[in-house]
């Protein structure tokens, strides 16, 4: 099952900030959530639970469920490259991922509601699985009659762009649209997380 309680309270559990919100909510208690957080330390955890946090922190960055990374697992070791860079690549092209990361929505979560509710097209076709992964070359937009909603009209102005946009996209904030114009590698992803833990978890 997908977490859908308090998001920050993922962050506090994870040891980082896992959204844009969190950053200051974690600055102002750093330490897991709970009666005894405070008292709570993270250097006490032994090597299962150190590779089993790494891979709940994958789950929660890009809010998926147990049997969607499992999924996502299985299909990486089908690939030529190394599992743990390849399951970040494939978490990293789908929809919901892909319109967070161009600036169009403010959270994952909030991306995965905005393609769940018929808003984003893939080359001008409405696709509402958040979990569809997009190939170079496709292109992705708001529909029009979604574009004079508030969060569309800032995402217009730029309001949920990254200083950087990753080197695998090209993005038209004011048209609401962006391509994939490259597969993803690894070193070009900014997710706070050790895939070789993945890696040795799945394969204990």
């Amino acid at each position: 099952m997908r977490y859908t309680g308090p998001k920050v309270r993922l962050s506090r559990r994870a040891g980082v900030p896992l959204t844009r919100k969190a950053v200051r909510y974690f600055e102002a208690r750093p330490y897991p959530p709970g009666e005894h957080g405070r008292k709570t330390s993270r250097r006490n955890v032994g090597d299962y639970g150190i590779r089993l946090l790494e891979k709940q922190k994958l789950r929660w960055y890009y809010d998926v469920s147990e049997k969607q990374l499992r999924r996502y697992w299985d299909l990486a070791l089908r690939r030529p490259g190394r599992s743990g860079e390849e399951l970040v690549v494939i978490l990293e092209t789908r929809l919901a991922s892909l319109v967070l990361r161009a600036g169009l929505a403010p959270s994952i979560y909030a991306a995965r509601q905005y393609v769940s509710h018929g808003h984003i097209t893939v080359d001008g076709r409405k696709v509402d699985i958040p979990s569809y992964l997009v190939k170079p070359g496709q292109v992705i937009g708001v529909r029009a009659r979604s574009r004079g909603m508030q969060p569309f009209v800032a995402a217009s102005e730029g309001v949920y762009a990254d200083d950087r946009i990753p080197a695998y996209l090209a993005v038209d904030h004011q048209e609401l649209r962006f391509a994939l114009v490259s597969q993803p590698v690894r070193e070009q992803i900014a997710v706070p997380v050790d895939e070789q833990l993945v890696v040795e978890h799945y394969s204990r």
